[in-house]
């Protein structure tokens, strides 16, 4: 489409030859950007832009070529805005880059086994100093808890306010920052004490799930493809990702880790937990954990796989579920193709 910018002069009927709208590229592959420029026309300059992003400036109508190996995943606004020297105009056009990695799948070996509360709807888990900080959802029953990791107990819990529905959750510099679900707000606690220290809204992310630090800024997952990346200060959400595999769309992207460079996460209603690039949001690699809680701890309010945790000194991966009895530490076996 095309969209005049300036009040100067009629509209050229400027377009694009290509791409064509709603386009789909693969990661890695270049994109000729090619104008429309109608007889008799002629251009003093056009500025191409992606999304925000300026591409580079060319003085005539030929084809303006870009890559796409460093760009996130997902839909991307093409801009071109065309200068003759009497009026603007600005073209834009949708295109989709798509995941150029077939995922491999990890599979397991359990190293070791400890008891996890059978009345914790897991929502957020990370290891610390040899105990658990975990916190449960569901309305009326939420906590905040930090939690023995032999006996599965919890040494210190606070229970969240009946009309939040608690999510992910995750420690900074003494801060716990914890997600609520639908309620479109976060909260700020002091980690020793589990005193409330503040609050913040979400801006355009859709709702609260998982929660994790990459050591420089906070990485929520909403329950749709995307990620959010949030300033660790005051909990802006500065920049998004979309995940994809070579399938497509990646979502019901749930609790969340970071791991040596990497982004776990939990897929809702599956088996299977997505190792993401955080950079472009492709899918490198799955684990699936199917089978490992045994069908003779499977009770009837057992739920999904959900959580995730990371002991990053001694290299220790650790996953649970929602009401298990259990909680595993894990090795992750050779990825296999699929």
């Amino acid at each position: 489409m095309s969209c005049k910018q300036d009040s100067g002069g009629s509209t050229p009927g400027y377009g694009f030859k290509a791409p064509e709208q709603g386009a789909a590229f693969v990661s890695g592959q270049d994109i000729d950007v090619q104008l429309d420029i109608p007889e008799g026309q002629t251009i003093k300059s056009v500025t191409y832009m992606l999304d925000s992003t300026q591409l580079g400036t060319k003085n005539d109508a030929s084809a303006f070529r870009f890559p796409t190996k460093e760009l996130s995943l997902g839909y991307k606004l093409i801009s071109a805005i065309v200068d003759n020297g009497s009026s603007k105009d600005t073209l834009m056009v949708n295109i989709l880059i798509k995941s150029a990695i077939k995922p491999a799948v990890h599979g397991y070996q359990v190293v070791n086994t400890f008891p996890h509360d059978t009345t914790s709807y897991t929502q957020g888990l990370e290891y610390h100093d040899g105990r658990f900080l975990e916190s449960t959802g569901e309305y009326g029953k939420s906590t905040l808890r930090w939690v023995d990791m032999k006996s599965g107990k919890a040494i210190q819990r606070i229970d969240i306010d009946k009309q939040y529905f608690a999510e992910g959750s995750t420690l900074i510099d003494g801060k716990v920052i914890l997600l609520t679900w639908e309620h479109n707000m976060g909260f700020v606690y002091d980690a020793k004490s589990f005193k409330q220290l503040g609050s913040f809204n979400y801006q355009n992310s859709r709702e609260g799930w998982g929660l994790t630090f990459d050591g420089k800024q906070l990485l929520k997952s909403d329950g749709t493809n995307k990620i959010w990346f949030l300033n660790k200060e005051n909990y802006q959400e500065e920049h998004v990702i979309e995940v994809f595999d070579d399938q497509g769309e990646v979502s019901q992207l749930n609790e969340l880790e970071y791991i040596d460079g990497k982004l776990y996460a939990n897929i809702y209603q599956s088996n299977r937990i997505a190792i993401i690039d955080p950079k472009t949001g492709a899918v490198e690699a799955y684990v699936d954990a199917t089978g490992i809680l045994p069908k003779s701890d499977t009770f009837l309010n057992t739920d999904v796989l959900n959580g995730i945790a990371w002991d990053a000194k001694g290299k220790r991966l650790f996953i649970t579920g929602k009401r298990w009895d259990k909680l595993f530490e894990i090795k992750l076996t050779e990825a296999k193709s699929q």
